[in-house]
């Protein structure tokens, strides 16, 4: 049974979030439209994968107060295959780069991968021999914000530079950035043969961000720090932890929704984590 009532969990919307954010959610059917009306509200709906997001628990393990994991999987799922939350997450960065002083689209990038370690759960995954991690891969696009433009989940064993081509013309296709023209990256992606092929491709400067090896101490990197940033906010997000997912494109659809998360924090100005 429906219980719209229930004590407030940490993770759920506040208030002025769901302002911001209900206005890019589909609309429930209603009685007189086809198919079963919509029984639990898009609010709890939501408030039920941030539930799974922020705490990692398993689908069947979500508190009985919430909707069903059978419908809040099903909303998921139906999402997921729409691009919903990839949508959301390039209209709520357009709000904060807005919000920020800054044009709604960036003229400067940084790319990066992240390995993770799969469980047992079905799905594919591969060895990376440089992380010595038996998982998949996460490469992102971001902005100078941190901010994320693009994900793209692989098996591990995906290479930088490789995946790198991937998420590039994936990028290229499929994000609409006009005033895009530089791309920052680590040294795992240089060579001038990876240069020129971005710069022929796309006509963006690639730009290799390399570690001084006369220094023996840590050293934080112009640029670099920023998307490791990243990685460190969704590092909040216990689901993201590891990939738990049986499909990359679920891994994918969780890192646009945590994303999403935070910014709709930052813009409601609730912008803090309880731990």
């Amino acid at each position: 049974m429906m219980n719209i009532h229930r004590q407030a969990y940490q993770s759920d919307l506040k208030d002025q979030e769901w302002k911001w954010l209900k206005r890019y959610l589909p609309q429930p059917s209603t009685v007189g439209s086809k198919g079963r009306p919509q029984e639990w509200p898009p609010r709890e709906i939501v408030n039920a994968l941030l539930y799974l997001l922020r705490t990692g628990c398993q689908w069947r393990m979500l508190p009985h107060d919430l909707p069903p994991w059978q419908t809040v999987y099903y909303h998921f799922r139906k999402w997921c295959l729409s691009g919903l939350w990839e949508k959301i997450n390039r209209l709520l960065r357009e709000q904060v780069r807005q919000a920020a002083g800054r044009e709604a689209t960036p003229s400067a990038a940084i790319v990066d991968a992240q390995s993770v370690k799969t469980t047992l759960v079905k799905g594919v995954r591969g060895f990376d021999a440089g992380k010595k991690v038996n998982g998949r891969k996460r490469h992102i696009v971001i902005d100078t914000l941190g901010l994320l433009l693009l994900v793209m989940v692989t098996t591990g064993d995906v290479q930088d530079k490789p995946g790198a081509k991937q998420l590039l013309t994936k990028l290229f296709q499929s994000v609409a950035l006009p005033r895009l023209e530089l791309l920052w990256a680590d040294g795992g992606y240089g060579g001038q043969p990876f240069v020129k092929w971005v710069k022929m491709t796309f006509g963006w400067v690639w730009q290799v961000v390399k570690r001084n090896t006369a220094v023996k101490v840590f050293e934080v990197l112009a640029r670099r720090w920023v998307v490791e940033r990243t990685f460190g906010w969704l590092n909040y997000y216990r689901r993201l932890s590891k990939d738990y997912e049986e499909l990359t494109e679920s891994s994918a659809a969780l890192i646009y929704l945590a994303m999403s998360h935070i910014m709709l924090r930052r813009l409601a100005a609730t912008n803090h984590f309880e731990r």
